[in-house]
């Protein structure tokens, strides 16, 4: 399935990405408690919300938002490539985060499941 590669490359571009804006936050990814946090505040963050945390001035805000935005791509990551029958490898933080999201989404009193 050559023609599938894409979504593998994508979404180790995008764990880069994860990790890089983890670190600008201080963030444990080895803290299940941290993660599973951040994943629960991903998922019920608005678009509204994200946006003004991409424009703030403060840089761990600001990271924060990006990260948000980054959940928003490796889901749909993970959705293209469910539809398309093609497995993106989970290991690393994307593995973590991933799950923790996963999580977090089937959690009482999540909102719809889904990250706006």
């Amino acid at each position: 399935m050559s023609g599938f590669g894409h979504y593998e490359r994508t979404a180790l571009e995008l764990e880069d990405e994860i990790v890089t804006r983890g670190v600008l936050m201080g963030l444990d990814w080895a803290d299940p408690v941290q993660v599973r946090a951040l994943a629960s505040e991903a998922l019920d963050c608005t678009s509204e919300q994200r946006l003004a945390m991409l424009r703030a001035h403060d840089e761990k805000v600001k990271a924060k938002g990006e990260l948000f935005a980054l959940s928003e791509l490796m889901l749909d990551i993970m959705r293209q490539s469910a539809l398309a029958g093609v497995h993106v490898p989970d290991v690393g933080v994307w593995e973590t985060f991933s799950r923790a999201l996963a999580e977090a989404a089937r959690a009482p009193g999540a909102a719809d499941g889904s990250a706006t």
